[in-house]
């Protein structure tokens, strides 16, 4: 399947301006109030929250079991819960980028900035097959696999580009689109396997 016309799709605007240096340096710890913030909405692992007499699973505040039962037993996704993992994920996303080095603006909690994620919402009766989200999870394994060494290689990466910013104020732009090839791998693999808003295989690439 040609990337390009994935549902998911997810890129970074490449900073071709001098990076600072001062922050990026201390980025490791610059992260950790926005971590908190992160931290405060999202949880960690998987939670069982109860509310009002309803109760809900959430996969690291990403919304999970709520939507896979009404799809597979009204065909419907509400759409506040789209809306909510889609921000999430969002925010999530422009956390990460900035303590890959890829942005020096802090992140936001509502703006977009340089993170560029959208997926569109899915007409559960006719786009989405009602059986499939009781799988999805675990057709996704060769991807949860493959991404653990393209994660360890994005670590290895960030060092290095932290060294070329710190020498010479710029992101190499090799380096910059292999990290956000992982980052789109991974909002791939979470849009079909966790967020359940395609039924569509991510594919296996770094590419658009």
């Amino acid at each position: 399947m040609d990337g390009a016309t994935y549902p998911v799709s997810f890129s970074v605007d490449y900073p071709d301006r001098t990076l600072n240096r001062l922050t990026s340096f201390f980025r490791i710890f610059m992260v950790i109030p926005i971590a908190f913030v992160l931290g405060a909405v999202s949880g960690e692992g998987w939670q069982w929250t109860y509310h009002n007499g309803a109760g809900t699973l959430a996969a690291g505040g990403l919304l999970f079991i709520g939507p896979l039962l009404m799809i597979v037993f009204r065909q419907k996704y509400p759409r506040w819960w789209f809306d909510w993992n889609l921000e999430l994920q969002r925010f999530i996303s422009r956390v990460l980028i900035y303590l890959a080095l890829m942005d020096d603006s802090y992140p936001s909690t509502d703006e977009h900035q340089s993170v560029h994620l959208d997926y569109p919402y899915p007409a559960s009766a006719s786009d989405l097959n009602r059986w499939l989200p009781l799988v999805k999870w675990l057709l996704a394994v060769p991807h949860y696999i493959l991404l653990i060494f393209l994660d360890i290689l994005a670590l290895l990466v960030a060092i290095a580009a932290w060294f070329a910013i710190l020498f010479s104020g710029r992101y190499p732009q090799d380096l910059f689109r292999f990290i956000e090839g992982v980052a789109r791998w991974h909002n791939r693999v979470i849009g079909y396997a966790l967020t359940l808003v395609t039924d569509e295989y991510p594919p296996f690439s770094l590419r658009p």
